[in-house]
């Protein structure tokens, strides 16, 4: 009888154990970066939907001095999105369907995957919902792409403890760079390549300096005028960097580690040479210390495409994090 009771007791705990849901494998994504994955039919693709998709998702980025796009789009018929072609890191499913709307999923065949499904009932819903939703779309896997860069760049750091000394500010950039320069409270870290430069800029300013808020994006150009001006020289003496004014900056707010970031998109150019290029500027909020710090990436590339260089740097700067804000 014991025996009995013994077997049936171990019944239930193997019972028991083998209905614990087992975590489930997945496969790691792949994909160059802003490598974008299109699951579309042939037919929607060659019309109006397939027309959409390549003005709004695959529109151009605003700040390069050429045209480039956020993505280089790749696209497959449904049918053949199976195997390994599922494992690509970012996705945007597009298909008719007996219902509307637009889906976003994490990690729904590798890891880390995003992808969306845009599912309507005709062309001119899909068309719809894609103009909607482009830019929350676009965003969602610029997001990806800057965590996978940020993933890559983690695996050779650069040791910036001289920076955090300095500014109060922890940021994390790969080995291949070095510090051109460290003036009092001025950083500028450079990336040389084979015909060019990647270069990031890090240096705090005075809040007391500045009090019109409806001025501000005015006063961003300026001191990034004044900075580059006495910083960073030209190829000749007297040469010195200054905001292209023929092209019109983009300001955009946004939050990086959850602080008040205003963010602005613009061309360079040297005042008295033929060189140029795109910048990107993010002025950080410090009002626990009375100052802004401000960290600006910029490329130098002739005759190069600058995309990748610029989410580059974008991804260096999204990893900043500064001690002991209060806003």
């Amino acid at each position: 009888m014991r025996r009995l009771q013994l077997f049936f007791l171990m019944l239930i705990f193997f019972a028991c154990n083998n209905s614990k849901p087992k975590k489930e494998y997945k496969l790691s994504s792949s994909g160059n970066i802003n490598n974008l994955l299109l699951v579309i039919d042939d037919d929607l693709w060659a019309g109006r939907v397939g027309d959409v998709l390549r003005e709004y998702v695959g529109s151009e980025i605003y700040g390069l001095p050429q045209i480039e796009p956020y993505f280089d789009m790749r696209q497959v018929p449904i049918a053949v999105f199976t195997d390994f072609v599922r494992l690509n890191r970012i996705v945007l499913k597009v298909q008719i369907s007996d219902e509307s709307g637009v889906k976003y999923y994490k990690d729904p065949y590798a890891s880390p995957q995003t992808m969306v499904v845009i599912n309507a009932k005709d062309s001119d819903e899909l068309t719809a919902l894609i103009k909607t939703n482009s830019t929350d779309i676009v965003s969602s896997f610029r997001a990806v792409e800057i965590r996978e860069k940020q993933r890559r760049i983690n695996k050779s750091l650069f040791n910036s403890s001289s920076i955090k000394t300095a500014l109060g500010v922890d940021i994390r950039f790969s080995s291949a760079y070095r510090i051109a320069k460290a003036k009092d409270k001025f950083f500028w870290i450079r990336r040389d390549t084979d015909n060019g430069s990647l270069n990031l800029l890090l240096y705090t300013t005075s809040m007391k300096e500045f009090n019109n808020s409806s001025l501000f994006n005015e006063y961003i150009i300026k001191q990034r005028d004044s900075v580059a001006q006495s910083e960073i020289p030209g190829p000749n003496e007297g040469d010195f960097m200054i905001t292209d004014r023929s092209y019109n900056p983009s300001f955009f707010k946004t939050k990086i580690s959850g602080l008040n970031v205003l963010e602005t998109r613009s061309v360079w150019k040297v005042n008295g040479a033929f060189m140029s290029g795109p910048f990107v500027n993010y002025c950080f909020l410090d009002k626990s210390n009375d100052r802004f710090i401000i960290a600006e990436g910029f490329v130098y590339a002739p005759g190069k495409e600058k995309r990748e260089y610029m989410l580059e740097l974008e991804a260096i700067i999204r990893s900043i994090s500064i001690d002991k804000i209060k806003e």
